[in-house]
């Protein structure tokens, strides 16, 4: 640089002439490569990792359910009928039906509400920490406990010669069944469903309370709104459609739920699970065949309406995890 281009400041460093322009430095942009701003293709031999899912879905989902869906239509000579779908309004079908939706509902509401209870309670503890550790590692489990041995671990525990209910019938004089033998009935699965909803809502909805922003509360903090203006106004509005949400998930657990129903009710067929299966055992229910077609019929309609809204709550739910 020119003696022109310099001068010395007060301090004796050297200083550059602002007449003089220096050459623009320049960054390499990524967009000006088409190739790099492209994403990187997968191989397409990278999908046969989805195989095993593939067979898996196919096998005990897909099948299924087609099976059902053309068994339902046809007759035992395997001719074209809608006798069996008229079977859905009879009597008999249509207190199975809202036996299940009792259930259900009952089993879906309060193990929704408990759930979300015990994740309010979790927003104390440290995400890393023992307590949080083992709620999670029991709700995994507990969720899916259930079928024949959560049967006999509730009539091991409260049944007619339960631990608990003769120590209470003992000790305390206090009889469980004293007006009727509850636990072999529809009342009866209320509990052993809660075992295994309230589970099912903690992994469900955890992560959507694990989504409030620390700033929304205090921008509510700071505008001078109270913390039951927090959770009124603003938590509970973007909370809502993931717990409902998870609600229609308890129900769909519930309604289809067959093995621990079977295993505690042994006599009639007070649900739609046990309906179908006593169609299936017997062959002939009302004197219509492939009865059990058109009640699997009935439960997809249900649960494909349930599975539609949770899948349009939970999409309205990931614009606030995101």
């Amino acid at each position: 640089m020119s003696a022109s281009a310099t001068r010395r400041s007060g301090a004796g460093s050297v200083e550059a002439d602002p007449a003089v322009s220096l050459p623009p430095t320049t960054t390499p942009d990524a967009s000006a490569d088409p190739a790099a701003a492209r994403p990187r293709r997968r191989p397409r031999w990278a999908l046969l990792g989805l195989t095993p899912f593939a067979l898996y879905t196919l096998l005990f989902l897909a099948i299924p359910t087609v099976t059902a869906l053309a068994t339902g239509f046809f007759d035992g000579d395997g001719a074209f009928t809608l006798d069996n779908l008229t079977a859905l309004g009879e009597p008999a079908v249509l207190g199975a039906f809202a036996s299940s939706f009792w259930v259900s509902a009952v089993t879906a509401v309060a193990g929704a509400v408990i759930g979300a209870l015990v994740c309010y309670a979790l927003l104390a503890v440290r995400p890393d920490g023992l307590v949080r550790t083992f709620v999670d590692a029991a709700s995994s489990v507990l969720a899916q406990f259930g079928g024949v041995m959560l049967a006999f671990a509730f009539i091991a525990t409260i049944g007619i010669q339960g631990l608990v209910t003769v120590f209470l019938k003992d000790r305390l004089g206090i009889d469980l069944f004293a007006d009727g033998v509850w636990l072999y009935q529809v009342p009866g699965l209320l509990l052993p469903y809660l075992y295994f909803q309230v589970p099912l809502m903690v992994i469900t909805f955890m992560p959507a309370m694990e989504g409030l922003k620390r700033t929304w509360s205090e921008a509510n903090a700071t505008l001078g709104g109270t913390r039951f203006t927090y959770w009124t106004r603003i938590a509970m509005p973007i909370l809502a459609p993931s717990f409902l949400g998870s609600l229609l998930l308890l129900f769909a657990n519930a309604f289809s739920s067959y093995a621990t129903a079977a295993a505690l009710i042994s006599q009639g067929a007070q649900i739609v699970p046990l309906q179908i299966r006593g169609a299936l055992i017997s062959e002939t229910v009302l004197g219509r065949e492939n009865l059990a077609g058109s009640l699997a019929i009935g439960m997809i309609v249900v649960m494909v309406v349930m599975m539609t809204a949770y899948s349009a709550l939970q999409a309205r739910t990931e614009r606030w995890q995101r």
